[in-house]
């Protein structure tokens, strides 16, 4: 029988869902990237929930050993559709979690985020994403969605260092 290490995955919540996996201990980077829930042409706006499933059962495959799903926590949003998105994107996190026996998921507030990674509660997305090239190496995060990654990146650090 062998013995997991723990991972954490990080989730920045949204149309561009940022995900990132970490080593619990060492905080190494093991995998990141941007998923687009967008739905497509002839979809219901349900389809955006569905495939974020698909996505973290690809995850959850690939690192059985996630113990903790840290998402950022956002208070405001700049509109109604973003909020019922984000609402809705969390909510099937959480349901998803839950089928997947992790109890333990846990909100990061974005300002804490944004203060572990750059020493500034209201860094910009380009701060988000240079913080994250210093922390994990010049190839994370790239392309398109680099700030979502980077975000989700940090969410998975903050609560990391949360627990030193």
């Amino acid at each position: 029988m062998s013995v997991l290490t723990p991972v954490i995955l990080g989730i920045d919540p949204g149309t561009y869902c940022g995900w990132a996996v970490l080593h619990a201990k060492t905080g190494a980077r093991l995998a990141s990237g941007t998923w687009d829930l967008s739905p497509r042409r002839y979809e219901g706006s349900g389809m955006r929930f569905l495939r974020l499933e698909g996505y973290l059962n690809g995850v959850r495959q690939a690192f059985p050993e996630i113990t903790v799903v840290a998402y950022e926590e956002v208070r405001r949003h700049a509109g109604t559709d973003a909020a019922h998105i984000y609402g809705g994107i969390v909510a099937a996190l959480q349901s998803w979690c839950e089928r997947q026996l992790l109890p333990n998921y846990v909100g990061m507030p974005v300002g804490t985020v944004k203060k572990v990674a750059t020493g500034k509660g209201n860094a910009s997305k380009d701060m988000m994403v240079l913080a994250s090239r210093a922390q994990w190496g010049d190839d994370a995060p790239r392309g398109l969605g680099e700030d979502d990654e980077a975000d989700a990146l940090w969410v998975a650090e903050t609560w990391r260092r949360s627990q030193l």
